[in-house]
Parts: structure tokens; sequence; C-alpha cells
């Protein structure tokens, strides 16, 4: 890798991160003197304290400004001919203003998934599409299932400080690492706007991780997720056919570098059905949640979070660089790193129960 280009990036993640800090840093001097007074803006997490929900204003723009910045400065590649990031701008800008919709107006569960499945619908006919079976209606259903889980299972963790930013984050790292190692290393735009997004994440995190000062809401949530789904197409589903191999191993590395979310999303789903509750509804039955009531400091859940995402990044790396090499068998890694992590983190929900409220 030439000089140059380990500079351009390094530009690229310092400016997301200033221009995310910076952002950040605004939104929460407005929310000071206005966003408070309006209900919309804040929300009241599991602990009962109300911070300002605009963390995602931060993590949209920054993606937009990154963008219009590489369109400014790259003299060989006009972005806004290429139909797959035309795709990606699109659907993001819908996820964002979904999240926006949300939090402001808290929208019907209906209309969300409405605009959710619009979004898969935006990469299917965007060339953004997975592809596994080379079957285009069978793979695009899939992408826009895809499309629809990711964004309500990156909501439904975001339950508590820093632990959707961090999850994200390390997802972007995987879909970089292997993107970059094991894909067109010559397709620069992907990278940036990786490297940009992981910026402005590693920004938002420095108000978000316990205790936060600020929250990130469905505006961050709904446009992290979309962002992310689109590079796990892109970088991890579509691997495999990268190098013309088969693509149940695109499962297994996908199941790898989404464990901490797949994990949680299956573990809240398998107990609200068994207790007759609707998984729409939020509820402090998270992984997360039931750590706290295991005794576990926020920070330290976070911390564990952190070590399982980190853990994901590295096994997915492997699974990447032995499909890269033609081996498909090591891919079982992923499955082996998410019944683990998912047994562990299942077993304690089970062991340790919210406290009963005393009258």
């Amino acid at each position: 890798m030439k000089l140059s280009l380990v500079t351009e990036y390094i530009i690229y993640l310092l400016g997301a991160f200033l221009v995310s800090f910076i952002i950040n840093k605004l939104v929460l001097r407005f929310a000071k003197s206005l966003g408070i007074r309006n209900k919309n803006d804040v929300v009241v997490r599991w602990s009962n304290t109300s911070k300002p929900s605009l963390g995602g204003i931060s993590l949209y723009f920054t993606f937009i400004v990154s963008a219009l910045f590489y369109a400014i400065t790259s003299s060989n590649d006009n972005i806004f001919d290429n139909i797959e990031f035309v795709g990606l701008i699109t659907a993001a800008t819908l996820a964002f203003v979904i999240g926006v919709a949300d939090d402001a107006y808290n929208t019907k569960p209906l209309l969300k998934l409405f605009g959710q499945i619009f979004c898969g619908v935006i990469f299917v006919y965007t060339d953004n599409a997975i592809d596994i079976f080379h079957l285009p209606v069978l793979d695009g259903l899939i992408t826009v299932l895809w499309v629809v889980a990711v964004m309500n299972s990156l909501n439904m963790l975001d339950n508590m400080d820093g632990i959707t930013g961090t999850v994200s984050l390390f997802i972007l790292v995987t879909c970089l690492v292997v993107f970059g190692f094991f894909n067109d290393p010559s397709n620069l735009l992907w990278s940036i706007l990786i490297i940009a997004e992981i910026g402005a994440l590693t920004a938002f995190l420095s108000y978000n991780i316990h205790p936060a000062k600020m929250f990130m809401g469905d505006t961050g949530s709904q446009f992290i997720a979309l962002f992310v789904s689109f590079f796990g197409i892109k970088a991890l589903w579509n691997l495999p056919s990268h190098f013309e191999l088969p693509s149940w191993s695109a499962v297994f590395l996908i199941l790898a570098a989404f464990t901490p979310a797949v994990a949680d999303t299956l573990t809240v789903v398998i107990n609200r059905t068994k207790r007759g509750v609707s998984v729409m509804l939020g509820g402090k039955d998270h992984t997360t949640h039931h750590m706290v009531y295991k005794g576990y400091s926020e920070l330290k859940v976070w911390v564990i979070f952190l070590v399982i995402s980190i853990l994901s990044t590295v096994i997915a790396f492997i699974i990447g660089y032995f499909i890269s090499l033609g081996y498909l068998v090591p891919s079982l890694a992923g499955l082996v790193l998410f019944v683990v992590v998912f047994v562990l983190l299942y077993r304690n929900t089970i062991k340790y129960k919210e406290p009963e409220k005393v009258e």
C-alpha cells in the first residue's frame, strides 16, 4: 500500500472524527438551551436519566461531508454516476429520515417497517443486493430481509451507553479489513466511506460511553444500521462469490462479524416469545440489562461487549482470510463463536432477573 494512500486514509479518519466531534459539541450546546424543552429531543433511558438523543445527526452528516469531499477531490471518480453509491446515499437518507420521524413523533411500528423495507428495495434496484443464490428474486428478498433485520437489531441493542456505537464500530472495522485485503483494492470510495464513519463513531462514542452525555436515538441507530447493512453486503455477504466459491460460508462470516447484535436480538426474541410479549416493544430484558441485574456496572457491561466485538472482528478476519485461499471449513469458527457467546448471554438472562419493585 502506497504511503500516499495511507495518508489519505488518515486524513479522512481524523477529518471525520473532527467533523463528528464538532457537530456533537454544537448539538449538545443547542440541546442545553432548546432541545431539553422539547420532549421529542430527549429519551428516558432504562436508568431513568433524560439526555439529548441527537447523536445520529453527526453520524449522518459526517457521511455526507466525507462523500462530498471525496467527490470534489477525486478527479477520476464521479460518485454520482455510480449507481451503487446513489443507492447507498438514497437509502441512508431515508433511514435517517425514518429515525428523525421516530424520535420526533414516535411513528407507528408498521410505518417504520415499511420505510425499512423500502430501504432494502432501494438496495436491490441499485445493484447492492446480496448475491448468494444467483437468483435475482430470491437474492432480492434476502437483501430486504437482511436490511430490515439489521435496522431492527441494532435499534434494539441501543439500550445502554456505548453498546450500539461500539458494536457498529467493530463491524465496520471488520468490513474495512476484509474489503481492503480480500476484495477489489482499487475501489477507494467504499474504503474511504467506511474509514470516515469509523472516525464519526469514535467521536460520538467520546460522548456516549458511560456516563453518556448524549444518545444516538433512532436517528442514529437507523442510519448506522443501514450503513452497516450495506457494507455487510459489500464486504462480507458477497466475499465468497468474489472468489467464485460456494456462498454458504458467507453465513458464518456474517454470523461472526455480527455476533454481539445477533446474540442479543435472538435472546430477546426467545424470552419474549416464551412470555407472550411482543418483540416490537421496548423493554429492560436485553442481555445488557441482565448483566446489570447480575451486579455488573454499566461500564463493565460496555467493556464486555467491547471484548466480544473485538473477538468477532478477529474471527471474521481469519474466516475471510481462509475464504480468500479457497478453504471454507474454517468458516465454521463463526458458528462456534456465535453459539458460545449466545449460550453465555442467554444463560445469564435466565439466571439473573430484574429485581421486583418494592412498593
